[in-house]
């Protein structure tokens, strides 16, 4: 019997336990205004999987549904490690769905709501590993439209070197699907205001270099503590990312060196020309800036515990005498 989904976007937390096209909900994740993320059981594979609904309303619109289509494949062709992968996307009773690898940790919201600024050298691990996802899928034509502290999950990582695992999520399927600037077909506004491009909000055509700068306001937030433009009315939040220039970064966080201030400004600029060519590349500046550089194997590095030139010459020492029958020489040896 088939799921009835008709009235999920008012009551999300009613499907609980229902099954949807092979998934049975176990608990409601998150919510936007135009989807509902869910962790749910793949039935199939047995594996817990994030499952996002799309409200009904888009999944009515020809256009919206042919591009979510196109766009849901590109982005599950994207093989990052930084990105979380999408297992699968279709629509089931008229709604439309993606199921996407379920990621055990909090994102960086709730990091920071729990831990305020973060050290330098955290920001900036966190902030390559973002930059690195999102150069990937602007090579792929993807924008994402939405980077923002709650779309960047934090994982555990592999060692001592790599503290975090980060994961970018909620790519622009269904935001580059409505239109091509940060409008809706309904006027209302694609992102987060206290992350989003001038571009976005003037509604002129966006590229990769919006990303740019939301994830500038994004990693100014891990370092000082809040986003560069902080207002009480929205009206006046807008204005500031179109006009207003941002306080320097080290009027908030006097720790950063001064050179971090330059490097801010760039990425934050008004006009997209004026940022930088790539994300990767305003993380490497910033790097550069702070002093905090990637951890660079170096040669005297490399070969500690290796025996040096000398020892490596010498001659292999003789075997023991219950040894010796195993390594007699052949006859032709002297």
């Amino acid at each position: 019997m088939a799921t009835d989904l008709s009235g999920y976007a008012g009551r999300p937390s009613g499907l609980v336990g229902k099954q949807i096209a092979g998934y049975r909900i176990e608990r409601m994740i998150g919510r936007g205004g135009m989807a509902v993320v869910y962790c749910a059981r793949d039935l199939r594979l047995d594996r817990p999987v994030a499952l996002k609904l799309i409200a009904p309303e888009r999944a009515r619109d020809d256009t919206f549904r042919r591009r979510f289509t196109h766009e849901s494949r590109v982005a599950a062709a994207i093989d990052h490690p930084h990105i979380v992968p999408i297992f699968e996307a279709g629509e089931t009773d008229g709604v439309l769905y993606i199921a996407m690898r379920y990621v055990s940790g909090r994102d960086l919201r709730a990091l920071l709501d729990q831990e305020g600024p973060l050290p330098v050298a955290t920001a900036l691990r966190i902030a390559g590993q973002v930059a690195s996802a999102l150069d990937a899928a602007h090579e792929h034509d993807l924008v994402h439209r939405d980077v923002k502290p709650g779309n960047i999950l934090v994982a555990a990582g592999t060692d001592s070197d790599h503290p975090e695992h980060i994961y970018l999520t909620d790519f622009g399927l269904t935001k580059k699907s409505l239109s091509l600037s940060g409008f809706t077909t309904a006027g209302e506004f694609v992102g987060t205001l206290d992350y989003m491009a001038p571009e976005q909000i003037s509604g002129r055509p966006v590229d990769g270099r919006c990303d740019l700068y939301s994830l500038a306001c994004v990693v100014y937030e891990t370092l000082a503590g809040g986003p560069p433009f902080e207002r009480e009315e929205d009206a006046a939040l807008l204005w500031a990312h179109q006009f207003d220039q941002p306080p320097a970064l080290t009027e908030r966080r006097p720790d950063v060196a001064p050179a971090a201030d330059e490097v801010m400004a760039k990425a934050l600029a008004k006009v997209p020309e004026d940022r930088y060519d790539s994300c990767l590349e305003f993380v490497a500046a910033l790097r550069v800036a702070t002093g905090v550089s990637k951890r660079v194997v170096t040669a005297s590095q490399a070969d500690a515990g290796r025996p040096g030139p000398a020892a490596r010459a010498a001659p292999a020492p003789e075997p023991p005498d219950w040894a010796r029958p195993v390594f007699r020489r052949p006859p032709d040896e002297p």
